[in-house]
């Protein structure tokens, strides 16, 4: 099945290569629309730029939330689940590929879709937009041309009919999310479920985080937000001690010091994650700064002291009986 279309907008062709069930969906702000998509280079080869099924996973947009390239929102309302539709669209709709493209290569290679543009100053920022990072894409910001998007509609669920994603909650949604997460990581905390509850503190560091970026380092706003990530990366951090994640534990309490170089707990647990890899000058160092730092845990330290040298010294007896047999001549 083919036909081909003009939609109501100048500069779209729409073919439809797959018929479609039920009624045109109602779009409202807060939808979220399912799909895969493949885009291609209006040449004779129809050369393929991006695929969603190679990732394995089909793209999912929310209605409303400034998506950069406007136009696939006015595609998508004009088929019906299940559909199959080939768009032909002029250069004035497709200016913007090569950025929002960017953005969903980093996301699937588990990147920061908004690396390298966080609190910079304009020039900073127009050194960005000048490279994707991706030459086929630098290709497109230098010569904006017509694209072919071939799409296939899953499903298009209204605001109350799913859970939503936190980044695409608004900033009073997800300052709201922030506790509800906090305390279900300190439930599964309870039920010793460290993997989960780390995944939920995880959730809310990244709420804040998000909010973060729209603030200047160290004024009011970003301060505020600071002091609600510190114990929920803290709370992070002990549940990966819990799960043997130490080097997890090494990285993001290293980081937490380098803003904050008097939190106590925070080198605690970094001593801790230093003992469990051997690093013992490490621990020993880390640790000393607690008792320093907070005079009231210096008996929690004194016992930590006292395990990292018994540790210590059963594996420096263990690696000389090694060493012995290494070099003992067999007898006989």
């Amino acid at each position: 099945m083919e036909e081909t279309y003009l939609l109501n907008v100048e500069g779209v062709k729409k073919k439809i290569l797959h018929g479609g069930q039920g009624e045109l969906p109602k779009l409202q702000d807060g939808s979220k629309i399912t799909f895969h998509f493949q885009t291609l280079k209006d040449d004779f080869e129809r050369t393929v730029i991006d695929d969603s099924r190679e990732a394995g996973i089909p793209m999912e947009i929310i209605v409303g939330k400034m998506f950069k390239l406007e136009i696939w929102e006015t595609l998508l309302s004009s088929m019906r689940a299940g559909e199959v539709a080939e768009f032909w669209c002029d250069a004035i709709h497709t200016g913007m590929y090569a950025l929002v493209s960017r953005g969903m290569r980093r996301i699937a290679e588990g990147r920061d879709p908004l690396e390298g543009q966080k609190h910079r100053c304009g020039m900073g920022n127009m050194f960005d937009y000048h490279s994707t990072g991706y030459d086929d894409l630098d290709e497109l910001q230098r010569t904006p041309q017509p694209l072919i998007f071939i799409m296939e509609l899953f499903r298009v669920e209204e605001p109350s009919a799913y859970k939503r994603d936190t980044w695409a909650m608004s900033k009073e949604e997800k300052l709201a999310a922030v506790p509800v997460l906090h305390s279900e990581g300190n439930r599964l905390v309870l039920r010793k479920e460290f993997g989960q509850a780390a995944a939920k503190y995880q959730e809310a560091v990244i709420c804040l985080r998000n909010l973060q970026a729209k603030e200047k380092p160290w004024e009011d706003g970003w301060l505020k937000l600071e002091s609600l990530v510190t114990p929920l990366v803290l709370n992070y951090c002990q549940c990966q001690l819990e799960l043997g994640e130490y080097y997890e534990v090494l990285e993001h309490t290293t980081e937490l010091l380098q803003k904050h170089n008097d939190n106590a707990k925070a080198y605690f647990k970094r001593a801790k994650a230093h003992a469990a890899v051997w690093n013992e000058r490490e621990a020993r160092e880390d640790f000393l700064r607690v008792a320093h730092l907070d005079p009231s845990m210096a008996a929690a330290v004194k016992k930590e002291l006292k395990q990292l040298g018994e540790r210590m010294r059963k594996k420096h007896v263990e690696d000389q009986k090694r060493y012995q047999g290494l070099f003992q001549l067999p007898r006989g």
